[in-house]
């Protein structure tokens, strides 16, 4: 008689203990809400890394730059302008077929005093662009040429794009963008 009633206790102990865990084990988790300024800082930091990203193509000669604008993006380039990710992949094949020698050695492009203003699923961002030649390890850098951008984003699918960009040459200025060059 002892063991059925120690048994009786296990299942009523055991049967609420298994129906709490069945019902947390399906019950979704609500992940908490992000507030509006932190949302702002991720998407700044989204878009910190979309410039880094294709600034950092910038004399390797690579290709898909059209993949950072989205469709029907405008690119302004000195007062040449692509409309569409075609043109705009072509503009920058011209582009590096019509590079200025500056010598052989490493190539950098550096963005300096970037801001970014987010407003929801579109933003806004200027900064400052300069490259850098080096010959050798051993030489010291030159700056070959320097510029402003202002641009204009937008965030589909969770991705950030550019969507109209202004590239303006302030040293440096060479090749095709020289025929057409704009001072802003």
């Amino acid at each position: 008689m002892m063991r059925i009633h120690k048994s009786k206790k296990i299942l009523k102990t055991l049967f609420p203990v298994t129906l709490l865990l069945l019902i947390t084990a399906c019950t979704p988790v609500v992940q908490p809400a992000i507030s509006p300024a932190v949302q702002e800082t991720l998407d700044k930091i989204a878009i910190q890394d979309l410039m880094i990203d294709y600034y950092a193509q910038l004399g390797t000669g690579g290709k898909g730059f059209s993949d950072f604008f989205v469709e029907d993006s405008v690119l302004d380039v000195d007062g040449m302008v692509a409309r569409g990710r075609e043109e705009i992949e072509n503009l920058y094949s011209a582009a590096a077929q019509d590079l200025p020698t500056a010598g052989e050695g490493t190539f950098s492009m550096l963005l300096t005093n970037l801001r970014i203003n987010v407003n929801g699923d579109s933003a806004t961002g200027d900064a400052i662009w300069v490259g850098l030649q080096a010959e050798t390890v051993r030489s010291l850098p030159v700056v070959i040429e320097h510029g402003r951008e202002n641009a204009e984003f937008v965030k589909r699918n969770g991705r950030w794009y550019f969507k109209n960009r202004i590239i303006t040459s302030d040293s440096g200025l060479s090749g095709i963008f020289a025929e057409t060059y704009i001072p802003r």
